[in-house]
């Protein structure tokens, strides 16, 4: 165990990865997620737009618990100013990685801290540099048909199969999985929330 849980937390994410990343360093917190319109606004700004997402989700979960701290973020794939979400069918993922293919692109989560009763909010984003390979279509659609694609934004899961397609990161690695850790463990430590466990 890193770290030790100071004060209540609630996680407002269903994704096992952003899960396992705090379970992993001995962190206690609940899980309650809602499901939110995630559309992007129009031209709409990509770090913007995930400060919007990380708020939102917050936003809704500290409503129905006001006393408890709550943690949410959002990450999005952005090749220049075009935001990709996840595809809704195989010809949509593999349309996106041939996009991304040999191309640098851009990976930013937001992150939120609320306490609706304390009137106390934290936001914040993390940009990671991510380059591609140079891979043909055949390639985009052997990956695709694997099923890892098809619930990842920008179609590919860098924790996963799709480590392959990456060529170099330039900044947080596990901002690229979803959850900006070092960033995420600072805001929590600033709030003392959490703590080292051994003083």
């Amino acid at each position: 165990m890193i770290y030790r849980t100071l004060k209540p937390f609630v996680l407002a994410s269903n994704s096992p990865r952003r899960k396992d990343f705090l379970t992993d360093l001995g962190l206690d917190f609940r899980i309650e997620a809602r499901e939110i319109d995630e559309s992007p606004l129009t031209a709409e700004d990509p770090t913007l737009y995930v400060e919007r997402m990380a708020k939102r989700k917050a936003s809704v979960v500290a409503d129905l618990f006001p006393g408890e701290y709550v943690v949410a973020a959002d990450t999005a794939v952005c090749l220049g100013e075009t935001i990709l979400g996840k595809p809704v069918d195989e010809q949509d993922a593999v349309e996106m990685l041939l996009a991304l293919s040999g191309r640098s692109h851009v990976v930013r989560s937001g992150i939120c801290l609320l306490n609706r009763q304390l009137n106390r909010e934290v936001v914040l984003s993390v940009a990671t540099d991510v380059h591609f390979v140079e891979f043909d279509a055949a390639v985009a659609r052997s990956y695709v048909k694997t099923g890892e694609s098809l619930d990842k934004a920008g179609a590919y899961g860098i924790q996963g199969s799709g480590a392959f397609l990456v060529g170099r990161v330039s900044g947080s690695y596990t901002n690229v999985v979803g959850l900006p850790l070092a960033e995420t463990i600072n805001v929590l430590k600033n709030e003392k929330i959490i703590d080292s466990s051994i003083n």
